[in-house]
Parts: structure tokens; sequence; C-alpha cells
């Protein structure tokens, strides 16, 4: 078996991994032929992930151009705990306000505490934010994964 079959990990791992996953390294395509890449918090979406962004930002205008982006998310501190995910994705823009602002909802639950005081902060800030960004969502093509944990230390 190859050593590249053994770190591969299930879809079900997958979806484990973007769920406990908190950045998104997402790469565009810019206006000079150059990946235009940038970091983004997420929420998992189905098989893929959702995010938001200002409209007039250099990656929605690259997306509005090809709505395509690859997606990485990963961690590790050493080659033998290295885990990721890179997904080829086919990107929906959502202009849609109260739709942007369901992802934007979603955002602040997931990377707020949960704190009541916190929540009612961030639903009026996501209201005031959704009229000024697009909503990514981000449906993989192709998935390419590995989780160097399961060769146990070997190399």
């Amino acid at each position: 078996m190859s050593r590249r079959a053994q770190i591969v990990m299930t879809p079900e791992e997958i979806k484990d991994f973007l769920a406990d996953g908190k950045v998104a390294n997402i790469a565009t395509i810019g206006p000079n032929g150059r990946p235009h890449l940038v970091a983004l918090w997420y929420v998992p979406r189905g098989d893929g992930i959702a995010t938001w962004t200002y409209a007039s930002s250099q990656k929605a205008a690259n997306l509005r151009r090809l709505a395509q982006a690859t997606v990485l998310v990963e961690t590790g501190d050493t080659y033998d705990q290295l885990r990721g995910v890179s997904m080829e994705c086919d990107v929906e823009l959502v202009g849609d306000t109260e739709k942007v602002a369901l992802i934007g909802t979603e955002l602040m639950r997931r990377y707020n505490s949960g704190e009541p005081e916190v929540a009612t902060a961030a639903t009026q800030f996501v209201r005031v934010q959704a009229v000024k960004r697009v909503g990514l969502v981000l449906t993989p093509t192709k998935v390419v994964s590995w989780d160097h944990r399961k060769l146990g230390g070997t190399y």
C-alpha cells in the first residue's frame, strides 16, 4: 500500500476535520492571472464551507469573474501531526441580504463564546454588515486530504 493511501481521510473524517477547523485559506485568481490568497473564518456547509466577504473585496471581484476557488484548511506543528483538506470548489456568490445575514449569524455563533451580550452585539453587527457583504458558498469538485497521524510516527 502506498504511503499516500494510508493518510487519506474518510469522508466522515473530512467532515469532522472541517467542523473542528477555524481558518480556511481561500485562493482565487486575480486579474493578473496570479493566485490571490486570503484567510477567512468559515462554517461547514454540506461537503464544503460557507463564509462572507465585503462585496467590494478583491476576492469577490475575482469570483465574479471566475466562480472557482481552492480552499485549504490545515493544522499540525510537526510532520507527524500534519492534517489537512484541500478542496477545488465551485463558488456561489450570495447577494440576497437575508441569506448573507444568515451566513454572518452562523459565523458569529461559531466564533463567539455564546454569552448573551456577545450574541446580541453580534446580531446587530451582522445586520449592519450584511448589506455590505456577499455570501460565499464553496462546493467541492475535488478533495485531497491527509492525516499524518495515521502513519504512527513512521515515515
